[in-house]
């Protein structure tokens, strides 16, 4: 399956979709640590978010997140990839960094909510995020 999107860190992931209706803010909402949610007012607390293709409508909070993320993908704890409903830059910038500075990749796009709705949860998948796409192939 194709879907337009907009590709703001672009990359391959492999992961079970976490489809969440809450923006997370990083900074004081995750661990980087240990990849679980920790803001005790968001849904998923508790989950871990490492290794899974995070979808969600925006990120929350600091600028700092930015630095929260970054560290996760160094550590292995961070998403596979992040799914947003509007571009976040906070958060592009957090998985630009920890390519740069690591060599790792978290990608990162932004696309409509109505195919962000028709992800099912749990679900495997490898995605590929381009410039203007995202692709995705099911196992």
């Amino acid at each position: 399956m194709i879907f337009a999107a907009l590709g703001l860190v672009e990359g391959e992931a492999e992961g079970a979709f976490a489809s969440w209706r809450a923006p997370l803010s990083f900074w004081g909402g995750y661990d980087s640590a240990t990849g679980r949610v920790i803001d005790r007012t968001h849904p998923a607390f508790g989950e871990s978010m490492a290794g899974r293709i995070v979808v969600m409508p925006s990120g929350r909070g600091s600028s700092s997140a930015s630095s929260v993320l970054a560290e996760a993908i160094r550590l292995g704890t961070a998403p596979a990839a992040i799914i947003l409903g509007a571009p976040d830059p906070i958060i592009a910038v957090g998985a630009i960094v920890a390519r740069r500075l690591y060599g790792k990749i978290c990608p990162v796009a932004a696309c409509d909510a109505a195919m962000r709705a028709g992800l099912g949860e749990g679900t495997i998948v490898r995605l590929i995020v381009e410039r203007d796409r995202i692709k995705f192939v099911a196992d």
